[in-house]
């Protein structure tokens, strides 16, 4: 009998939310204006779905609605938070770029880059649960820092950052602090006021809703920071990321804030649950398994099980019915190992034999019983083959 597919891999992306389609479709219909024109009645319409969504998104992060600027994804607001600020520090002499080693590729390859110009660009190691060292954050940033960047949470084995004591620590030298929290939004509770920090990038597509479709909040908005656009055009967002801008996708970003808002506490728990239940039972299955990163302070839920003496790959190519991941979906396509696990000391076979489960919205208890026989299954299977 062929098993019905299951999908767990929910940190690459989710399932839009039937509630944010609904949202969207009037404005690929109905509503069709350019919301940069206000002189007729579609504009105005555009422009007010567009202004509703900002302050839905601004309510999620505790933010007022001036400080969001809408982009085309978490990509884009972290290569805007990074580059534009340190393009704009450099002109006072602050050329230092504080990050981590377990960041999405979006943080790490524009700080490359800023190195490549002559920014210096220091990189903080992390423990054996992919947690930055507070201790190397004291070290490094001072006075010649412009921006640390450090992620809210890991996006492959979930370990939540102290980013209120970082955003500390940077405060005392005038350093800025971004956070991607591409990973966190919608998934736990979450207040830039209380961690302190000055830009924190985020993506629809990660919390059930359209692909396509990110913001950056921006302490004070634009205009109280020091932060130049990446790339220049019409005015849209205020200057800060021209455009015109995808108004559907804009709604239906504004209507998954207002859903995880409202549940974001309760569809914790219930995530917590089936995934402390499914490690339970694949652990009970098969000892030897290791569960990455840090089992109390991650996402409620992502995991991270390293299956020891199968390759990753051919574990899932074995279970063609569970949609799963072995890492970043940005970076999965490349033969190199998780750098994030190879961050926290794991070793380059380890990382190779590493898979990782993140469960949604929509995923049931039934589902994560049958995940957690079928991988049991086809792991002893490859070891006998």
């Amino acid at each position: 009998m062929t098993r019905a597919d299951i999908y767990l891999d929910n940190n690459a992306t989710t399932p839009c939310d039937p509630r944010v389609l609904e949202a969207m479709l009037p404005f690929f219909g109905q509503v069709y204006g350019n919301p940069a024109n206000g002189l007729h009645k579609q504009g105005r319409l555009a422009a007010q779905g567009v202004e509703e969504a900002r302050e839905r998104v601004a309510s999620l992060l505790g933010a007022a609605p001036a400080e969001i600027v809408f982009t085309a994804g978490a990509t884009e607001s972290n290569n805007l938070a990074i580059q534009g600020i340190a393009r704009a520090a450099a002109r006072h002499g602050r050329r230092r770029i504080v990050t981590s080693a377990v960041e999405h590729k979006s943080v790490l390859l524009p700080c490359q880059k800023l190195a490549a110009e002559g920014f210096e660009v220091m990189v903080l190691p992390v423990d054996d649960r992919g947690i930055v060292s507070l201790d190397a954050a004291e070290q490094v940033i001072n006075e010649d820092t412009a921006l640390v960047s450090v992620q809210a949470a890991n996006n492959e084995v979930g370990s939540l950052q102290p980013v209120a004591e970082i955003s500390e620590i940077a405060r005392q030298y005038g350093a800025l602090i971004h956070c991607d929290a591409a990973q966190a939004v919608g998934k736990i509770p979450l207040d830039v006021h209380e961690w302190g920090v000055d830009l924190l990038s985020l993506s629809a597509h990660k919390l059930y809703g359209p692909k396509g479709i990110g913001a950056l909040y921006v302490r004070g908005g634009p205009g109280a920071l020091p932060l130049e656009p990446v790339y220049v055009g019409g005015g849209q967002e205020r200057g800060i990321r021209p455009g015109t801008l995808n108004v559907p996708a804009i709604v239906g970003f504004g209507k998954a804030c207002e859903i995880a808002l409202g549940q974001v506490v309760q569809e914790a728990a219930y995530l917590t649950t089936l995934r402390d239940d499914f490690e339970r039972d694949l652990l009970s299955r098969v000892e030897t398994l290791r569960i990455n990163g840090d089992r109390e302070r991650r996402l409620p839920n992502t995991s991270s099980i390293t299956f020891p003496g199968v390759d990753a790959d051919a574990l899932l190519l074995n279970v063609p019915h569970l949609m799963l991941g072995t890492g970043s979906a940005c970076t999965s396509r490349t033969i190199e190992p998780s750098h994030v696990l190879q961050a926290m000391g794991i070793s380059r076979q380890d990382a190779s034999s590493t898979i990782r489960v993140s469960i949604g919205r929509f995923n049931t208890a039934e589902e994560l019983a049958i995940a957690a026989e079928s991988l049991a299954e086809a792991y002893y299977r490859l070891l006998q083959a």
